[in-house]
C-alpha cells in the first residue's frame, strides 16, 4: 500500500479551498493547503465579494446622503467623493476579515499551509517551490480570473477589471463597462452614485441575461433612473484610446456604428477558469478553457482528484464553491457516497433594489415546457418598505399546476436575506399553506414572503366554496358594505 505525506491535498485559498482544509483538519485528516497567491482568501476576499460589496455600501451612503429630502430632511451637499479614502476603507475591511483566513488559524485547526505555484507530477504528486508533496487525495479549488475577449484594440488599450478596480487613485470622472452580469450591473450603479458618468455596454438584449426579461427591465430602469447609459444589443467591435480617454465603437441594435468616450473601461465580461500551468494532464485529469469537468460526487477523470468552486466553471458564487468543497470533502475523506444538487442553489446581484432568487424562472420553466404560471407581489404593498422609504421591487413565484412553488426572485430590499426562506420552502418542501400561515413580526420586510403566499392561495379560499358553505350551514348574511357605483349597488 502506498504512503503518502498528506491524506488530503488542496491546491488554491480561496472559499471552497478554505472550506475543505478546515474540514478535512477537522476530521482528522493530515491536510495540505497550497495557495499561488501571497495570501490566503482567494478572489472574494481580495477582488470580488467583499471590495464590492463594501463599494457598494459606500456608494448607498453617499447616495442617501444626496437624496436626504426623501427622507423629510434638510439637504445636504456632501462633497466631492475622494476615493482614497474609500478604497482604504476596503483595505481596512479585506484585512479585518483576513484575520480569520490566516495561516496560523489553519495551522491551529491542524492544516498546513504552503504559498507558491504548485504543478502536478502524476496523480498523486506535485512540485512547489522546488519541494515535492504527495497526497492521497487532492481537491483543485484553484478559483476564476476576469475573462478578456478578443477585441481589436483592447489588448493595447489599458482597461480595468475586478483584480485592479480597487487601487483606483481617484474616482474615475466617466467609465464605460464591457458587460451586463452582475458585476456589471453592481459596479455602474455604485460608480454612478459616487459621481462617475457610466455606461454599460451590453451585448444581449438585456441586463442580467439569465433572468426573466421583466425582472432584468426594472433593473435597467433602475440604473438609467439613477444617470446610468444602458446600451443593450451593443456589439463591440474596436477599442482604442485617443487624447487621454477610452474609445469604444459599438454596432448598436441597427447595425449602425456608435462611439461613446470615457476616462477609464472595466472589463466584465465573466470569468475564466484557472486551470493553466497547475499540469493537470500530468496528473490525467482532463480540462478544456471551460473548466475542470467532474461527475455528480465533485471526482475528475482522474479517480483521486477531485474539483470544486469556480474551476469547475459552473456557478460562481461564493456561497456554491462552500457548497461544492463540501461535497468533495463527504466523498474524498469521510469516502460517503454524496452528490452535488444544483437545484435549489441561490443565487443574488446586489444592486440598489437587490435581486436575489432560488429555483427555476418563469422562462426556464417554460423552456422545460412546465405548465406554470406566476404570482407577483409588490414591495410597494409592505409597510416596512415604505416606512425606509424601499418600495420599488417585487418578489414573483413560478407556480406549477398543482401549486408547488418551482422557483422565486425577489428585486426588493435586503433580497439577498429574504430569499434564504424560499431556500428553505423549496429544498424542504414546505407547503404554500404552511408559509401563509406562519406569524411575521410586523413590520418587517420578511413578511412580503407570508404575504405572496397568501395573496396566492387567497382566491382557492375567499373565491371557492367555502364562503357559499358557510353561508348555507350558518346562515351567513353577506356582504354589509357596497360602494357607490358598483354592479351590486346598482342592482339594489
Amino acid at each position: 500500500m502506498a504512503v503518502y505525506d498528506f491524506d488530503l491535498g488542496i491546491i488554491g485559498g480561496g472559499a471552497a479551498g478554505l472550506t475543505a482544509a478546515a474540514g478535512g483538519a477537522r476530521l482528522g485528516a493530515k491536510t495540505l493547503l497550497i495557495e499561488r497567491e501571497p495570501h490566503l482568501g482567494g478572489d472574494c476576499l481580495h477582488f470580488g465579494c467583499v471590495p464590492s460589496k463594501t463599494l457598494i455600501a459606500t456608494a448607498k451612503v453617499y447616495h442617501t446622503m444626496r437624496n436626504a429630502q426623501q427622507w423629510g430632511l434638510p439637504a445636504v451637499d456632501p462633497g466631492p467623493v475622494d476615493f482614497t479614502r474609500v478604497a482604504e476603507r476596503i483595505r481596512g475591511v479585506i484585512a479585518r476579515i483576513q484575520r480569520h483566513d490566516s495561516p496560523q488559524r489553519f495551522c491551529q485547526l491542524g492544516a498546513k499551509v504552503v504559498f507558491g505555484a504548485p504543478e502536478f507530477i502524476d496523480e498523486h504528486s506535485l512540485r512547489v517551490n522546488g519541494e515535492t508533496f504527495s497526497a492521497e487525495k487532492w481537491l483543485v479549488a484553484t478559483g476564476s480570473s476576469p475573462a478578456v475577449p478578443n477585441i481589436p484594440g483592447l489588448k493595447d488599450t489599458f482597461y480595468l477589471t475586478n483584480r485592479d478596480l480597487w487601487s483606483l487613485d481617484e474616482l474615475p470622472e466617466s467609465l464605460i463597462i464591457l458587460g451586463g452580469g452582475a458585476v456589471a450591473v453592481e459596479m455602474a450603479q455604485a460608480f454612478q452614485r459616487l459621481g462617475s458618468s457610466v455606461t454599460i455596454l451590453q451585448r444581449s438584449r438585456q441586463l442580467l441575461s439569465n433572468e426573466d426579461a421583466d425582472i432584468a427591465g426594472m433593473v435597467a430602469a433602475k440604473l438609467r433612473q439613477e444617470g446610468v447609459s444602458v446600451r443593450l444589443n451593443a456589439h463591440v467591435t474596436t477599442v482604442g484610446e485617443a487624447f487621454g480617454q477610452k474609445e469604444v465603437w459599438f454596432a448598436d441594435d441597427t447595425g449602425m456604428q456608435r462611439l461613446v468616450r470615457a476616462k477609464a473601461l472595466l472589463v466584465a465580461m465573466g470569468r475564466a477558469p484557472n486551470v493553466t500551468g497547475l499540469g493537470l494532464h500530468n496528473a490525467g485529469v482532463a480540462y478544456t478553457e471551460k473548466g475542470v469537468p467532474t461527475d455528480r460526487r465533485l471526482r475528475t477523470s482522474s479517480t483521486d482528484i477531485y474539483a470544486a468552486g469556480d474551476v469547475l466553471g459552473k456557478w460562481q458564487f461564493t456561497h456554491a464553491a462552500g457548497y461544492e468543497a463540501g461535497v468533495a470533502l463527504t466523498n474524498a475523506v469521510a469516502r460517503l457516497p454524496r452528490k452535488a444538487n444544483y437545484q435549489f442553489m441561490p443565487v443574488a446581484t446586489y444592486c440598489d433594489p437587490e435581486l436575489a432568487g432560488v429555483g427555476m424562472t418563469y422562462r426556464q420553466a417554460r423552456a422545460a415546457d412546465l405548465d406554470v404560471t406566476t404570482h407577483v407581489q409588490p414591495f410597494a404593498e409592505n409597510d416596512r418598505a415604505l416606512a425606509e422609504n424601499t418600495p420599488d421591487g417585487v418578489i414573483k413565484m413560478v407556480v406549477d399546476s398543482q401549486g408547488q412553488v418551482l422557483g422565486v426572485r425577489i428585486l426588493g430590499p435586503r433580497a439577498g436575506d429574504l430569499i434564504g426562506e424560499w431556500v428553505t420552502v423549496l429544498s424542504g418542501g414546505v407547503r404554500l399553506s404552511k408559509l401563509a400561515q406562519s406569524v411575521h413580526p410586523y413590520p418587517t420586510l420578511g413578511e412580503i414572503n407570508r404575504r405572496a403566499a397568501g395573496e396566492y392561495l387567497a382566491p382557492k379560499v375567499f373565491e371557492g366554496v367555502a364562503p357559499k358553505l358557510l353561508k348555507v350551514i350558518f346562515g351567513l348574511k353577506g356582504r354589509a358594505c357596497e360602494l357607490p357605483g358598483s354592479q351590486e349597488a346598482a342592482k339594489g
